[in-house]
This record gives C-alpha cells, sequence and structure tokens, in this order.
C-alpha cells in the first residue's frame, strides 16, 4: 500500500519545517509528500526546495494564487499512488500518525476514509481557555474519544477525493467541512481512529484570534453553514437587543441593565464552556475561576469577528451580487 500525503500552503516558513521533519521522521515513512504552494511570499519554497534537493520525497507544486481547497485539489491530481492522507501547514502529527491511519486499512480492505484526530496546543494559558471557548471537545465513538472529522488528519481513497468532487476553490476556509459532508452524504465506508493524532497551534492573542475568525465568518457563510455558526449568535444577541429595547423603554435609570446584561450572557457562555470542558481540561476551582475571567473577553472577541465577518460578507458578496443582477 502506497500513500502520498497531501499539503496545501502559503506563507508558512515558520511551521513548514516542523511538518516536513514530522513527515519524514514517520515509522511508516511516506512514499511521498505532494506540496502546493499557493503564492507564498516569505522563504516557505526555498525551506522546501531543501529537503528536495536533499533527497527527501517531497514534491512541489507552485499556484500563483491557490485558496486550500485549490491547493489540495492540484496536489491529489498530481500524487502518484491510490491512497491520500491530508494534513496542512502549521500542524505536527504524532510519530506514528500516518502508520496509524493504514493499519486500519490493511486491516479492513472496504474501508474508503479513515479520520484521524487532532489536539490544539495549549502551551499558553490564554490558548489554554480559547481552546476551551470554541474547539469542540472531543466526543465518545466506539469506545473511545474523538474529536470527529479533521482533514489534517485523514486518509482516503484517491477515488473518493475524485467521486466528491474534491474540495472548493473559491473558499478561505470552511471548504473542508463542504467536502466532508459531500463525503458522508455519498455513504462512503469510514471509519475513526483516536489514536491518529496531529497537533494544531491555536492564535495565541486576541488581535489574531479576531482576524482569524473573522475570516473564517465570511467564508462559514459562502459556504452555506450559517445556521450553524452565526445563526446561534444572533439569536443570543437578538435577546440582548430585545432587553436593550425594553431598557430604554423603561427609563433611563435602566440603560446601566444593558451592558449587564450582556455580561451575563456572556459569563453563562464562558460557564457552558467550562462544564464542557471539565474533563478534557480538568482544573482546580481557583484555575476555573481565572480561566472565567479569560473566556469572557475571548468569546466577545469571537461574537465580534462574527458580525464583522458577516458585514464582509454582506459588503463583498451580498451587496455586489446584487449590483450586478
Amino acid at each position: 500500500m502506497k500513500v502520498s500525503v497531501v499539503v496545501p500552503v502559503r506563507n508558512e516558513a515558520q511551521s513548514i519545517r516542523t511538518l516536513l521533519d514530522s513527515l519524514l521522521s514517520q515509522t511508516r515513512v511516506p512514499d511521498e509528500i505532494v506540496i502546493t504552494d499557493g503564492g507564498s511570499t516569505d522563504s516557505t519554497t526555498q525551506i522546501i526546495d531543501e529537503y528536495i534537493s536533499r533527497g527527501a520525497p517531497v514534491r512541489l507544486i507552485r499556484e500563483q494564487a491557490a485558496l486550500p481547497g485549490r491547493g489540495r485539489n492540484v496536489s491529489a491530481a498530481n500524487a502518484s499512488y491510490d491512497w491520500l492522507a491530508f494534513t496542512d501547514g502549521g500542524i505536527r502529527p504524532a510519530r506514528d500518525w500516518l502508520q496509524t491511519l493504514i493499519r486500519n486499512v490493511e486491516q479492513d480492505s472496504t474501508l474508503d476514509v479513515v479520520y484521524g484526530t487532532w489536539e490544539p496546543v495549549v502551551d499558553t494559558f490564554f490558548r489554554e481557555c480559547a481552546a476551551i471557548a470554541y474547539v469542540v471537545p472531543p466526543e465518545p465513538v466506539d469506545g473511545a474519544t474523538i474529536r470527529k472529522r479533521v482533514i489534517a488528519s485523514t486518509l482516503m481513497r484517491k477515488s473518493v477525493w475524485s467521486a466528491v468532487g474534491g474540495f472548493p476553490e473559491d473558499l478561505r476556509s470552511a471548504e473542508d467541512l463542504v467536502f466532508m459532508n459531500a463525503i458522508e452524504q455519498a455513504n462512503f465506508h469510514v471509519l475513526y481512529e483516536p489514536r491518529a493524532i496531529v497537533q494544531w497551534s491555536i492564535q495565541p492573542t486576541f488581535g489574531r484570534t479576531f482576524k482569524r475568525f473573522a475570516l473564517y465568518s465570511g467564508n462559514n457563510i459562502r459556504a452555506g453553514l450559517w445556521g450553524k455558526w452565526q445563526g446561534p449568535v444572533f439569536r443570543r444577541y437578538l435577546v440582548v437587543g430585545f432587553w436593550a429595547l425594553v431598557a430604554i423603554a423603561l427609563g433611563r435609570q435602566w440603560l446601566f441593565t444593558i451592558p449587564l446584561v450582556w455580561l451575563l450572557m456572556l459569563a453563562a457562555r464562558a460557564v457552558v464552556a467550562l462544564r464542557r470542558n471539565a474533563l478534557t481540561y480538568p482544573a482546580t476551582v481557583w484555575r476555573n475561576a481565572r480561566r472565567l475571567l479569560l473566556l469572557i473577553p475571548i468569546i466577545a472577541t469571537l461574537d465580534a469577528a462574527t458580525f464583522v465577518g458577516t458585514i464582509n460578507w454582506l459588503l463583498s458578496d451580498k451587496l455586489t451580487s446584487t449590483k450586478r443582477a
């Protein structure tokens, strides 16, 4: 069984060595690593060329401008082998990651897709709280716990990728969700493997968290997934907005309750997040109290990014298409 590892990159100079070193030191080394660069302006391609010049089984395809979906499609189309393992820049696979994925197919030849799992890197208190705020905790599957369906830890037949038409190429994010939803609807034979682990570095600051989620927000709408993200957020703010109208009607002395209701809403969501992650990130009462104080502004940042991303979508997509019509 030969496997091509598929990687889309763009401006990953700080992380590409970690990824390539991890892939090349696997207990089961990939037969080839096919990387599509989507137009890096840093030293990403030069670093990849270093590995190629040393004889590593790496192929680099240069695209002038390619979003992640396009990058994956180009790499998959140029892959030499019938099995594709997908991962991403900024990822560190466990040493036995690929071998663990492959073992399942060797034991059951009817499998079409094997999803591994991932763990966020929580090496700072901010990242720990950020993971609690927005990373989905592991779910029980077949007697184990796993964060289900992550494209950065996936092995599949090349024919599966082809059958569902590949990844959408016009989305900066959420293209993987659309792709995996298409696989689910096509009823391929899928297995979840909780021992095939990759680590993902989440954003380390408020500013970078806001920027990333504002980008995600607009693309989430473009992907048709509004109801799973923006919908619940907007419904919560409708409640806050309704109370604001009531407070205004009641008189000036009630206006102070508007930010109070907003803070109570954020605090309630922070408490829910702590409870949801109690087993994943156990802590003392004191540490949870500290977490609560940081979770509130993190959740507020995510909400602000959600609204900004939605507004950007309205201005760049909706209004533009209306004018053209």
